[in-house]
């Protein structure tokens, strides 16, 4: 990243595709009644939009650039905070949501550690660090709640009564 316009606006979209993602998991979650699952989702995405606020606030009288989507310069093809929603399963337990959950805030945490770590710009260091203290919070706190949800038994996915699609 080249300026300090150029790592808000990478904030910025790291955040909102991370609560726009735990967000379509909870709503999918939440029509196969997987409420402590969805509720688990609807939080992480709250913590996204308080992160994304102060990216915001940084970006007050400032002049990002537009970057289309393959432009950003992500460490993968996503944004780092992203969950694969692939992942998700309409079974899958607390545990497996932490587990998401948790995958997720230690990719947003290396991507802005290693900014905070080589990036030559002061300003950028100390932003990216300040972002990577309050990942390593979120990660922490992900790591505390799942020593409460042991992983479930090896045929925690098997429905006696699966879904069927009429034609």
């Amino acid at each position: 990243m080249d300026s300090l316009e150029e790592f808000i606006a990478h904030a910025v979209a790291l955040e909102e595709d991370s609560a726009v993602r735990f967000d379509d998991m909870a709503d999918a979650l939440d029509v196969h009644q997987n409420h402590e699952v969805t509720d688990l989702f609807r939080k992480m995405a709250h913590y996204s939009r308080l992160h994304l606020a102060e990216a915001q606030k940084l970006a007050e009288n400032k002049e990002l650039p537009r970057f289309k989507p393959w432009e950003y310069k992500w460490p993968d093809r996503e944004p780092p905070e992203t969950p694969a929603m692939d992942a998700t399963h309409y079974l899958m337990t607390p545990h497996h949501a932490l587990v998401m959950a948790l995958d997720s805030e230690k990719r947003g945490h290396a991507f802005y550690e290693g900014l905070a770590l080589t990036h030559t710009d002061p300003r950028i260091r100390e932003l990216a660090l300040e972002f990577a203290e309050e990942e390593a919070e979120h990660v922490a706190m992900l790591e505390t709640m799942l020593t409460r949800y042991p992983a479930p038994p090896a045929d925690w996915d098997e429905d006696m009564d699966p879904p069927v699609s009429v034609d």
